[in-house]
């Protein structure tokens, strides 16, 4: 039960009449022109400046992502330095133990401190 293709077969298949493809051919240039009057009202009807903000919005955050992957590729290269890791952590120390001797030693120091606590978390919580 093989099947075979003959010439005729291949002729009557790929014979397309004249008329009918010409008719194709205009379709598509009348649908073509459809689409392109519908896109064209569609773009007059948008908003460009709201589209420009959205759009400045998008480049802000795709910059903060750019910086923050150059950030983590820096810090990266800093973590396979030998000694410069555990230097940052003692200077960290350092820091954190000089902030705290110079304002958590009096009670009067301490009090002012959670003073400022108390009016940042008022001024930005509400």
């Amino acid at each position: 039960m093989s099947e075979t293709i003959t010439e005729q077969d291949v002729e009557t298949s790929s014979h397309v009449p004249a008329a009918e493809s010409s008719d194709s051919g205009a379709s598509f240039n009348s649908r073509y022109g459809e689409i392109l009057t519908k896109v064209n009202q569609t773009l007059e009807q948008v908003d460009w400046n709201q589209a420009g903000k959205a759009g400045k919005a998008l480049g802000i955050l795709l910059a903060v992502i750019v910086a923050q992957i150059l950030i983590k590729g820096v810090l990266d290269t800093i973590n396979l330095l030998p000694v410069v890791p555990g230097l940052l952590e003692l200077l960290g120390l350092v820091v954190v133990g000089t902030w705290s001797w110079k304002n958590l030693t009096t009670s009067e120091k301490r009090s002012v401190v959670l003073e400022r606590l108390r009016t940042l978390r008022q001024e930005y919580l509400g």
